[in-house]
């Protein structure tokens, strides 16, 4: 298991505000809505619950953490022999683990607590970190998609002793200290209580001779260019997943995965709402009245929009297959549309001529509706 201390202190569900039932859907969609009203950029203030979002959608949102924090939460009443938990130091109440399987507990709290007799395992390849990073991206760009890159600073394996952290052509040895278990055991009746063991941090062997460029750790710092595919119609605050991306593992174990914001800027022409994008068109009042034809801006081409007569400010007309492209794969989603709303130019100044024919045609407009009413 990969459990942490904090998951025995924070509810992620509750953080989310989703229920412990609640589908990968209905996470991703929670955490999405509450990354958005909570991210910095927009709401100045509020960088801790948005870093409270981050690390519960960051657990509930990998169906491997996912299980093995909903065990933790599963058996964190076992634990009440710790007082405060880890923090406690109230020695441990063997009373507290009544009814429960020790071994699962042991596996649970990394071998923290075992049986006696019960060997110790020694410590293997741990899997790399994960990584946050930020994305800027163009509003056009977050709508159709792009393939960009982004910098890290980071720990990688290094390229002297591939990651052993053993001088070349020299090799680590079992440690003297603890036999090779990584851990030292102090008995405590029917429990032994494990400590990593500080001549080796738990490896369960030593180096006698450091690699000269990382000094034994098998890491070396370095700058590293990572490229992601955003998909078409990606939105601001979105967290997208990259695999294996992260942080390089310990003693050759797996990388961890690289999790990247992405921040979308604004544009001047276009808004969005869902997969629709959205714009405005002028036009003049003999125009709305009479009828016309305009030309729209779309993110390729303009195209040609009808405006039939007697159209009203605030009309909103729909050109279909304009907004975010659509998907691909089984699960895309459909091309949206440009939706266009049509505002009506009152002009500020007439020429006494202009004013004449608006006044003539008020005067028309009066005596049609007269005729209208008249029994």
């Amino acid at each position: 298991m990969t459990a942490q201390r904090e998951w025995f202190e924070k509810d992620y569900y509750k953080d989310l505000g989703v229920t412990k039932s609640a589908t990968d859907k209905e996470i991703t969609r929670a955490y999405r809505k509450l990354a958005k009203q909570h991210h910095p950029d927009a709401n100045p203030g509020s960088e801790e619950r948005f870093k409270e979002i981050s690390a519960a959608y960051d657990v509930l949102g990998d169906g491997v953490k996912r299980k093995e924090y909903d065990e933790v939460q599963r058996l964190g009443p076992a634990a009440g022999g710790f007082n405060g938990g880890f923090g406690g130091g109230s020695g441990f109440d063997p009373n507290g683990f009544q009814g429960q399987d020790m071994g699962d507990l042991s596996d649970l709290f990394g071998g923290l607590f075992g049986r006696q007799g019960r060997g110790r395992r020694q410590r293997g390849p741990q899997r790399g970190a994960d990584i946050d990073a930020g994305l800027h991206l163009a509003f056009r760009d977050a709508v159709q998609g792009v393939t960009t890159s982004v910098n890290l600073p980071s720990d990688a394996r290094c390229s002297t002793c591939r990651g052993s952290g053993a001088s070349p052509g020299t090799s680590m040895k079992t440690c003297a200290k603890c036999g090779g278990s990584g851990s030292l055991t102090d008995n405590q009746g029917p429990f032994s209580l494990s400590n990593v063991c500080p001549d080796c941090n738990g490896r369960g062997h030593v180096i006698e001779t450091p690699c000269s460029d990382c000094h034994g750790t098998g890491r070396e710092k370095s700058t590293r260019n990572v490229k992601v595919r955003i998909p078409a119609g990606v939105e601001d605050g979105q967290r997208i997943r990259v695999k294996g991306r992260g942080a390089p593992g310990q003693l050759n174990g797996p990388p961890g995965d690289l999790f990247v914001t992405v921040h979308v800027a604004s544009d001047r022409r276009f808004g969005r709402s869902g997969r629709n994008l959205t714009t405005k068109a002028s036009v003049s009042f003999p125009q709305a009245a009479l009828g016309t034809q305009i030309t729209v801006p779309t993110l390729d081409d303009p195209v040609t929009l009808k405006v039939p007569a007697g159209t009203q400010g605030g009309t909103t007309m729909r050109v279909k297959g304009h907004g975010v492209p659509a998907g691909t794969g089984k699960k895309a989603k459909a091309a949206g549309d440009l939706l266009v709303k049509i505002e009506v130019v009152v002009p500020k100044h007439l020429t006494e001529a202009q004013r004449e024919a608006i006044e003539a045609l008020d005067g028309a407009l009066a005596s049609t509706k007269e005729e209208e009413t008249t029994p």
